[in-house]
């Protein structure tokens, strides 16, 4: 009997310098794909220079992730979504060693799809999305508002136009067009309650740091970016843009994943 070949699960994200997240990340996929493929800069979107800052932890098998460094400045007189793009882009060159039925996950690096989806993981449509509950601060701090987040879409490499389609053009929002709207991409596999979005689980200074660098300009401002205010807001579990949004605080129970939950302690000042 002649063995089929196994589609291979690829796990890419752009890095800017989230080493916590990443361990987590590592530890709650490790054992689900086939390899972690990460792109990461020595330039900020907005163009600055930056140092590079990926760590290579001991506990790492070097030869499921495959680390790629970006060291060409972004061209003059582009924009934080153009150099976003471009990064994207460097990202999916980088998975040239994938074959053409093999799977590219593209995740922001705080958005991890739930293990047990990826156990013998097959995709029909085209694209996927998968609806993530959202976190903010702290990994039981819930956001009903923006839950579900839209985050990991999924592609088989032949059918992958670019990272930033996946992220831009791939929607659910496309499911409700008529049928004439040849212009928005309907072929899509919606994955409900199939992640989490860990979003901003990081201290004052580095969600600082995080809003003057990435592609949200409009946040960049010391109106959002003050660590007084920033520590304020975490406190008071609201909103960092003003939104009116509160969360809640949630048990950790088994809609966790097992790495959090097996590590609570560990992870105690990230918990309330």
């Amino acid at each position: 009997m002649v063995e089929l070949k196994k589609n291979r699960l690829l796990d890419c994200i752009t890095f800017f310098d989230n080493n916590f997240m990443f361990q987590i990340r590592y530890n709650i996929l490790v054992d689900h794909v086939d390899y972690f493929v990460v792109c990461e800069s020595l330039f900020d979107h907005k163009g600055k220079e930056k140092k590079q800052n990926f760590i290579w932890k001991d506990e790492y098998d070097k030869d499921k992730i495959k680390y790629f460094l970006l060291d060409k400045p972004f061209p003059k007189n582009s924009n934080p979504w153009k150099n976003q793009a471009i990064q994207r882009e460097f990202l999916l060159n980088c998975t040239d060693f994938a074959d053409n039925d093999d799977y590219i996950f593209f995740s922001d690096p705080d958005e991890i799809v739930k293990p047990a989806l990826l156990k013998n993981f097959e995709l029909k449509n085209k694209y996927g999305i998968f609806m993530m509950d959202c976190f903010n601060y702290k990994f039981n701090l819930f956001n009903p508002y923006e839950s579900p987040w839209e985050g990991t879409r999924v592609s088989k490499k032949k059918n992958l136009k670019s990272i930033d389609f996946l992220r831009q053009k791939i929607k659910s929002k496309n499911l409700r067009y008529n049928f004439y709207r040849f212009d928005k991409e309907k072929n899509i596999k919606i994955f409900h309650k199939a992640g989490w979005h860990f979003n901003n689980i990081m201290s004052a200074k580095e969600i600082s740091i995080k809003l003057k660098t990435f592609a949200h300009s409009e946040f960049s401002g010391e109106k959002f970016t003050n660590e007084d205010l920033i520590n304020s807001r975490i406190s008071g579990h609201k909103d960092l843009f003003e939104r009116g949004h509160k969360y809640k605080k949630v048990e950790l129970d088994n809609s966790y994943p097992d790495y959090i939950i097996e590590n609570r302690e560990k992870f105690n000042e990230w918990i309330i």
